[in-house]
């Protein structure tokens, strides 16, 4: 089922004084910036891990046969490294659409790659949204990704996206590498 969360993010934050907010982005954020921004920088949150727990019936799945794709959940002493956009507030509208299966925003430190610090918005899919698959075996999710398909594409092209943006990075993201291994041994 699909969890439309366009409205309650729109009364989530309000940018009425600010010309630019920080984004952070760990997932398609990172590899599809189809949105203006006015930076771009490579960041890193602490305290949350990338996983493959989210349902995805808009963009790389349908209802009938829901994709995989990440959220963050909260994780002592881990880092989550990504991708940090400066966007003017009026970008968010848009972002507000992309981001509407089940994702709501919240508010963050991230860490630039050179140590100086912003706080900003992150976008999360919490346990508590209709899309939320939650955990599975990497095998499993990797079956699951091998035969979604939505109307963005094949969900194995955004896992394999992910993979290779995330090597870019210098990331070593130990659930999205093992689930890129079993989706080439389901897909060969």
């Amino acid at each position: 089922m699909s969890a439309n969360t366009v409205e309650a993010n729109r009364n989530r934050f309000r940018f009425d004084d600010q010309a630019a907010v920080w984004l952070f982005g760990y997932g398609s954020l990172i590899f599809k910036a189809d949105f203006p921004y006015i930076e771009r920088r490579g960041a890193a949150i602490t305290g949350w891990s990338r996983r493959f727990w989210q349902g995805s019936h808009d963009h790389r799945g349908t209802l009938e046969a829901p994709g995989r794709v990440v959220t963050l959940i909260e994780s002592a002493g881990s880092d989550c490294k990504g991708m940090a956009y400066l966007v003017s507030p009026e970008v968010f509208e848009q972002l507000d659409f992309r981001e509407k299966n089940g994702y709501l925003r919240f508010c963050t430190d991230m860490t630039f790659d050179d140590c100086t610090q912003a706080r900003g918005l992150v976008y999360i899919a919490t346990p508590d949204n209709s899309a939320f698959l939650g955990p599975a075996s990497e095998s499993e999710i990797a079956r699951q990704i091998a035969a979604a398909a939505g109307p963005s594409g094949p969900n194995a092209d955004y896992l394999l996206h992910l993979a290779e943006s995330l090597r870019h990075l210098g990331d070593h993201d130990a659930h999205v590498f093992e689930i890129e291994t079993q989706l080439r041994l389901a897909l060969a």
